[in-house]
């Protein structure tokens, strides 16, 4: 098995798989495979991009455990009293919840993957309150090509929308009436044994939860474990069941939980944290591991797919 390993950093080394900056593979609670193929190496933090959504749904499954936060299904404009008048008024925009955001099928207009999308988050990087942009969005159509919530798997249809997410993070600032770092820092950090963590900021100076939370290699991986070791009394086991099963179809292959991607890979159960570049923490509980990759890989439009050829050859060195 660690001869298999080796083999596939020695194609890393050689740039088969790009940019690939670590590889991390944690079996039975034991770190087995750790290699970085950058100069800076293991105490480097490293920008896992979008990875930081499920950093935030791991935050807010905290809060709900303390009280903080009713429950998934607590209306998200409830939480914010600053949220002025908004653009295109509807009373279904009263009515998102937090579950809605968690699980990317809100009723708003909103889709990263589509250029021409109002809440494209390039549009929302130009403005300066990303929250009022969020809730200025019009309310979603659904052309005769695309499947309506009620006639897909889950009740649910997917649109990928980092603004959603933005605006989840400042409703659960306001929640926990103190900045989310501090909260994240105190209640799963710290516990982990994760003492460096930087968090990137709005324009308006509140936490960003779009993504670029920085955290070394070693941390993600003990982030990983976390869930697949039932919680350790930091996250409830209930919370984990609920947000790494399916809620809503992507597409074909993949299916999401709260801000968890659910996929197949080598015929192995996965659910995963994922980032631009292919940045991805996989949990496998079948063979009862955690694999952790960091890239550089921003400007390849094949990152993803290089990152799933690696998590399939990993996972088939384990089996």
């Amino acid at each position: 098995m660690r001869d298999d390993l080796h083999a596939i950093a020695s194609a890393l080394r050689g740039g088969e798989f790009g940019k690939v900056t670590s590889l991390l593979v944690s079996q039975r609670g034991e770190l087995i495979f750790e290699e970085y193929f950058d100069e800076v190496g293991p105490e480097a933090l490293r920008n896992t991009r979008s990875a930081t959504k499920t950093v935030l749904g791991i935050l807010l499954g905290i809060a709900i455990q303390r009280g903080l936060v009713s429950g998934v299904e607590a209306h998200v404009q409830a939480l914010l009293p600053e949220l002025r008048s908004v653009s295109h008024p509807d009373r279904r925009k009263d009515e998102i919840t937090v579950e809605d955001l968690l699980t990317m099928s809100s009723c708003l207009e909103c889709d990263d993957w589509n250029q021409f999308s109002a809440g494209n988050e390039e549009r929302m990087y130009l403005v300066e309150d990303w929250l009022q942009f969020t809730f200025d969005l019009p309310i979603r159509g659904f052309p005769s090509w695309e499947p309506r919530p009620e006639d897909s798997p889950y009740g649910r249809s997917f649109s990928y929308c980092t603004a959603g997410v933005v605006t989840l993070g400042v409703a659960l600032e306001h929640a926990l009436g103190e900045p989310l770092p501090a909260f994240a820092q105190r209640e799963l950090f710290h516990p982990l044994g994760i003492e460096q963590a930087e968090w990137p900021l709005t324009p308006l100076g509140g936490t960003s939860t779009a993504g670029g939370l920085l955290l070394r290699s070693r941390d993600l991986l003990g982030i990983g474990r976390l869930y697949l070791d039932g919680g350790d009394g930091i996250v409830s086991p209930g919370w984990i069941e609920a947000s790494t099963r399916p809620h809503v179809q992507v597409d074909d292959e993949v299916e999401y939980g709260y801000l968890w991607w659910i996929r197949p890979f080598a015929g192995r159960r996965s659910y995963y944290m994922s980032g631009m570049g292919g940045n991805r923490v996989h949990v496998v509980p079948d063979l009862d591991a955690v694999v952790v990759i960091t890239t550089t890989n921003f400007g390849l439009h094949n990152a993803h797919e290089l990152s799933d050829r690696l998590m399939i050859e990993t996972l088939e060195a384990l089996a």
